[in-house]
Formats: structure tokens, C-alpha cells, sequence
């Protein structure tokens, strides 16, 4: 094995003071320049890594974590419901801020219910339950799980990309939409909404929506969000119960 020579002054041959250390993929065989490129970017953020020394299941672990930071909704005591929760990162963020575990037996202890399509892997502290939200009765169940209303209802879900821009937007406003239904049908008086949203946030009608039933709204984009992402988040506090869509203006015809 040789060994890299040096100048006399420290510095290695290239002349620079200071090793690269970012870490670069080589293209394999039958792997595409767009996976090598997602690869090296994983292995490069500071995010990913950060998650692999903390026990995470995923750099969005810190999205929610600066969410609730900022915004204070993951309270000892809260009965919350994570919707597309694979592979788990929120909800291991929300288990010690809810005292879902009741470790801390000064203060009340919380509720957590995990929700997804695909089977997760357990997490202590979170009731997972394998379910599509969409189902009919998707929303008693979940309440009969809790034994009541939730708290919060969060959701970092993102429809399936199709590599077109506009279509892929209206699959997320979409979901979204549909997520925002089932928090109607859940959440607790003052609850709070949590959602990622795409490009400029929640569209203008939803944003309609959103301050017609919520104390609160906004539209942020977390620091651990990728900075090329075109993902945000919408914040909606202060739930207060589903208000009627305003009547249609007679036009006098």
C-alpha cells in the first residue's frame, strides 16, 4: 500500500492545506447518474449522518423537531396522530416531548397513533396501526384507538413523484386536502395541523380554509428541509371545529 507523499511543509503534493473530505460516489454498473448523484448527497448531509448518531429513522426526524421548537404543539399529555408515519422519525421525536412513555410522572402523559399503508416497524411509546386514512371509517377508528379526539394530527406524507411538475403538485395538494378532511373529523377544539405542502406553500383556497378554521397559520420551511427542496410546512393552530363554507353571493339571475 503506498503511502501519499508530502511536501516538506505539511501540505500534501496537490499543494492544498486542507484533505477534501466530502465523500464521492463512483457510477457502478447499471446504476443511473441521477442514484449516484441522491447516494453521494445522503452520504454527504449533515442531516442523514446526524440521524444515524441519534437512533433516528430518518433525516425528517429534525423537520418536525424544529417545527415543534418553534412552534410549541408536541405538549406532555397531547394525543397525537401521525399520518404516513413510515418509517417513524416523527413519531420518535413526539414520544419523549408527549410523555407518551410516562417516564416523567410529574407531567401527563401523552397518546401517539402511528398510521400508514405499509407495515412499520415498532417504536416504543407509538400504537401503530397498518390502515389507509382514506377508508370510510378511517377517522372512528382512529378516535376509538385513542378513546377521543386528537390533540394534533401531522403528516409528512408526499405522493408518489410521476416526473411531472404539474401533475406531481396536484397529487400533493391532493393528499394534502385529504389529510386537512381528516383532521376536521378528529382533531380536538384548539388541535393543531401539521403538513408538508410543496412549491409556494398551501394553495389560496386552502389557505382560505385553513384561516377560517384555525387560529393560526403558517407556511415555514424548517432548516433541516433541503434548501433545493421545493417542500414547506404548514402550521394551523387553534382548531375551531369545522366551520361552514361561506354561502355563495346571489348574483341576482
Amino acid at each position: 500500500m503506498k503511502t501519499p507523499s508530502k511536501s516538506g511543509d505539511g501540505k500534501n503534493s496537490s499543494g492544498r492545506g486542507q484533505r477534501d473530505l466530502r465523500v464521492k460516489v463512483k457510477t457502478a454498473k447499471g446504476r443511473k447518474l441521477s442514484s449516484t448523484l441522491w447516494l453521494e448527497r445522503q452520504l454527504n448531509d449533515p442531516y442523514v449522518q446526524r440521524a444515524k448518531r441519534e437512533g433516528y429513522r430518518g433525516r425528517a426526524a429534525f423537520k418536525i423537531m424544529e417545527l415543534d421548537d418553534r412552534y410549541g404543539f408536541l405538549k406532555p399529555g397531547a394525543r397525537v396522530v401521525d399520518l404516513g408515519c413510515a418509517p417513524g422519525g416523527w413519531c420518535q421525536v413526539a414520544v419523549p416531548r408527549i410523555n407518551a412513555l410516562g417516564e416523567n410522572s410529574r407531567k401527563p402523559q401523552g397518546r401517539i397513533i402511528g398510521v400508514d399503508l405499509q407495515e412499520v416497524e415498532p417504536i416504543a411509546g407509538v400504537e401503530l396501526h397498518q390502515l389507509d386514512f382514506l377508508s370510510d371509517d378511517a377517522d372512528e377508528k382512529v378516535k376509538s384507538w385513542l378513546g377521543g379526539r386528537a390533540d394534533v394530527v401531522m403528516s409528512d406524507m408526499a405522493a408518489a413523484a410521476s416526473g411531472h411538475k404539474g401533475t406531481d403538485h396536484l397529487r400533493i395538494i391532493a393528499l394534502i386536502e385529504a389529510a386537512l378532511a381528516f383532521a376536521f373529523d378528529v382533531l380536538e377544539d384548539d388541535g393543531t395541523f401539521v403538513a408538508k405542502v410543496l412549491a409556494g406553500g398551501a394553495e389560496n383556497e386552502m389557505q382560505t380554509i385553513l384561516k377560517r378554521n384555525f387560529k393560526k397559520v403558517a407556511n415555514v420551511k424548517p432548516p433541516a428541509s433541503r434548501s433545493d427542496s421545493s417542500e414547506k410546512f404548514v402550521v394551523a393552530m387553534g382548531y375551531r371545529g369545522r366551520q361552514a363554507d361561506p354561502a355563495p353571493e346571489d348574483d341576482g339571475m
